[in-house]
């Protein structure tokens, strides 16, 4: 009840106006939510503290609701003419659900701060499902620590929604500290399997060394994408593994594996490239043979060393694929896409392989966390050919690119493969100025 002396001023005046009333002595107020008289300076405070909150929240409301339904928009045509980029990114770190992000009680957090801060958004696995676009994205918080969530969208180039949470992915372990750079693989044996990377510390290391690491593939499989059931890690010939990818069908009876074998966390040493390797089991894989499928060579765009994006689409030509290549340069490390064919009945034999980047970060792409990357571990085939490629750019966002199989065949089996020397860059651009003036001349004589 109010007191006696607040009889003439309302309740909801007092509760839900951006105004104290002042009572017959001019000296005190009435408090609505300690129901107490306070004074002065105290009550204004409150009310200054519900319109901070009220006018931040529907800011952030507006903003998140702005970012998630807007339309995004074809700019143009590789400079190959092979696919189309899209405006903007079709996932953020602003993308993430709210609810996830702030605690929306107005008495624990008045000033309606973040409380759990997501630095990057990036590295999705994708998947078509049940009709709808699917990206199981690395989300990376404001403390290193990267997790699994799903998006979906109706169209796979905008309106890209978070899952209600993100995904629960069991550990084996206590000793696993980070997730990610999952490859999705709807494999012919029924399930859906996720590899990805799972990292820890060394514990060879110095106590000092707190930045040494251990990363090898974990592997998961679901039937709808909620409930994840975690199989043993991968085990091959090699002391660490990253990007692991699933072949979606079995070969010569046997689950097949596309590995990336490395000698340390970070370099890849003696690892030659893109590996190769067949194991009779998957709750219990073990590789015992890697074969190198895609080398890495001096003085080319993976000359440093490269990795299996996505799992393979088939066409009819062969098994697409499509990896990614580093390269050392005076401004450190460029991450660039290009893609390569292999055999339908060989998945280890390579048919095509063109010269050179399929695609590369450009413009604001360039700038992010890790600055000058171009990543993707995840691409979706439709049934009418088209190609929606996922890709991140320097670690922070992720982007779409648009395709289709008979352009990207037609790409990687007409393209000239790399010659690696300058005098063979310079035959192919003879040979193609000889085959147009040819042509020329024929349509001369034809007028």
């Amino acid at each position: 009840m109010l007191p006696d002396y607040f009889a003439h001023v309302s309740r909801d005046a007092i509760e839900n106006t951006f105004v104290y009333y002042v009572c017959y002595t001019n000296r005190y107020y009435y408090h609505p939510e300690k129901n107490l008289v306070v004074q002065a300076g105290e009550l204004k405070t409150f009310f200054l503290m519900k319109k901070i909150f009220s006018d931040r929240q529907a800011a952030l409301l507006k903003h998140h609701r702005q970012i998630t339904e807007r339309e995004n928009k074809k700019i143009r045509l590789s400079g190959s003419g092979v696919f189309n980029r899209y405006k903007y990114p079709v996932l953020t770190s602003e993308h993430i659900p709210l609810n996830w992000r702030y605690d929306f009680n107005e008495k624990t957090n008045p000033f309606l701060l973040e409380r759990i801060g997501i630095n990057a958004v990036l590295n999705p696995g994708a998947i078509k499902w049940k009709g709808k676009y699917l990206l199981m994205v690395r989300v990376e918080g404001v403390d290193r620590k990267s997790f699994f969530a799903i998006a979906e969208s109706e169209n796979g180039i905008d309106g890209f929604k978070f899952w209600k949470r993100p995904v629960t992915m069991p550990a084996l372990n206590n000793q696993e500290t980070n997730f990610y750079d999952i490859r999705l693989t709807a494999h012919e044996d029924g399930w859906i399997y996720g590899l990805f990377c799972t990292e820890m510390r060394d514990p060879s290391a110095a106590e000092g060394d707190q930045s040494a690491a251990i990363a090898q593939c974990g592997i998961a499989r679901t039937r709808d994408l909620v409930k994840w059931e975690r199989l043993k890690n991968l085990v091959t010939p090699s002391a660490q593994q990253r990007n692991v990818v699933l072949h979606p069908e079995f070969v010569e009876g046997n689950y097949a594996f596309y590995t990336r074998p490395q000698d340390s966390f970070i370099e890849a040493g003696k690892g030659g490239g893109i590996g190769f390797g067949l194991a009779p089991d998957i709750e219990e894989a073990v590789i015992l043979r890697e074969t190198v499928i895609d080398r890495k060579i001096y003085h080319t765009v993976y000359e440093l060393k490269n990795g299996q994006g996505p799992a393979p689409i088939k066409t009819s030509v062969g098994w697409l694929h499509l990896a990614h290549g580093v390269r050392n340069t005076a401004a450190g490390l460029r991450y660039v896409l290009y893609l390569f064919v292999t055999d339908l009945k060989d998945p280890s034999r390579q048919i095509y392989k063109p010269g050179g980047y399929f695609l590369a970060p450009e413009g604001d792409e360039r700038i992010g966390d890790v600055s000058n990357v171009a990543f993707a571990n995840g691409w979706i085939a439709d049934d009418d050919g088209t190609v929606f490629i996922y890709y991140a750019s320097s670690d922070t966002r992720i982007h779409v690119a648009v395709s289709s199989v008979i352009k990207l065949l037609d790409y990687v089996m007409q393209t000239p493969a790399d010659g690696f020397s300058s005098v063979q860059s310079v035959i192919k651009i003879n040979l193609l100025i000889d085959k147009n003036q040819q042509r020329k001349k024929e349509a001369t004589v034809k007028a």
